[in-house]
C-alpha cells in the first residue's frame, strides 16, 4: 500500500545545525505516531542538502513548514529548494504559526501559567509586517481570553523591541512565540528582558509544548496549502 508522505521543514540553527536537526527529527517521529499510513520525515534549511536528501526517493507529498508566519521562507525558499533538488509535485502547507490551534494553545499556556501580565516575545522583521501581524493577533487573543491585566508584544528584529518593555513584575510571564529552542530563545530573549528589568518567568517556546505534535498531525491531515488564502498572514 502506498503511504502518504509529509516532510516537516524548519529553519534550523545555521551556527550549529546538528542539535536543531535532531530535535526536529524527534518531533517528526512523534507526529508520525499520530498519522498511521503516513511517512513523516524532517529537514532544516540550515543543514546543507538536508531538504534534498529528505525528499529523495519519496513520492511527492506535503511540506509542513515549522515556521511562525507565512512569507518568503514558505512561499519562495522552500519551493525553490525543492525545485533545485528535482522534487516536483510537493504541496507546501500553511506554516505552524498560522494554525488557529496554535493560537488557542498560546491562550491556554498563559492561563495555565497563572500570570497577571504577559509579554509575547516574537522574532518580527524590519522588512515585512507579516511576522508582527500574526504575533499581534495572538497577543490580542491572549488579552481577550486569558484573563490577564496586561499583554504586550515585543520583538527581536523590530520595534517595540523586548528590551524596551518595562514594569513587568514577578507575577508576569514571557511566552516565546517561537517554533523551537534556539539562540533567540536561549540567549537573545533572556538578555533583552534582563535589560528591560523583567522580573517574571520565561515560559518554554510554544513549539515545545507536548500538545504540538497532535496539532501538526491534524494540520497535515487537513492538507491546507499555504497559497489557499485561508491564512491572512501567509502573504
Amino acid at each position: 500500500m502506498t503511504e502518504n508522505v509529509a516532510l516537516i521543514v524548519a529553519h534550523g540553527q545555521p551556527s550549529d545545525p546538528g542539535p536543531a536537526a535532531a530535535a526536529l527529527e524527534a518531533l517528526a517521529s512523534r507526529v508520525a505516531k499520530l498519522l498511521p499510513g503516513w511517512q513523516v520525515a524532517s529537514a532544516t534549511l540550515a543543514e546543507p542538502g538536508a531538504l534534498a536528501r529528505a525528499a529523495a526517493g519519496r513520492a511527492p507529498g506535503v511540506v509542513f513548514p515549522m515556521f511562525m508566519a507565512g512569507g518568503w521562507f514558505t512561499r519562495v525558499q522552500i519551493p525553490a529548494k525543492l525545485a533545485e533538488a528535482g522534487a516536483v509535485g510537493w504541496k507546501v502547507l500553511e506554516p505552524f504559526g498560522c494554525d488557529a490551534g496554535v493560537h488557542d494553545l498560546c491562550v491556554s499556556l498563559v492561563r495555565e501559567a497563572g500570570a497577571d501580565q504577559v509579554i509575547l516575545a516574537a522574532h518580527g522583521s524590519f522588512r515585512s509586517s507579516v511576522p508582527s501581524d500574526i504575533a499581534r493577533h495572538v497577543a490580542g487573543r491572549i488579552a481577550d481570553e486569558a484573563g490577564v491585566a496586561r499583554v504586550a508584544t515585543g520583538f527581536i528584529d523590530q520595534s517595540p523591541q523586548l528590551a524596551t518593555l518595562a514594569d513587568f513584575g514577578p507575577g508576569s510571564v514571557c511566552l516565546p512565540f517561537f517554533a523551537a529552542e534556539g539562540e533567540h530563545v536561549s540567549d537573545d530573549i533572556p538578555q533583552a528582558l534582563d535589560e528591560a528589568g523583567f522580573r517574571g518567568r520565561i515560559l518554554p517556546p510554544v513549539g515545545l509544548d507536548p500538545r504540538v505534535p497532535a496539532l501538526i498531525a491534524a494540520a497535515i491531515a487537513r492538507q491546507v496549502p499555504v497559497c489557499a488564502g485561508t491564512c491572512r498572514w501567509a502573504r
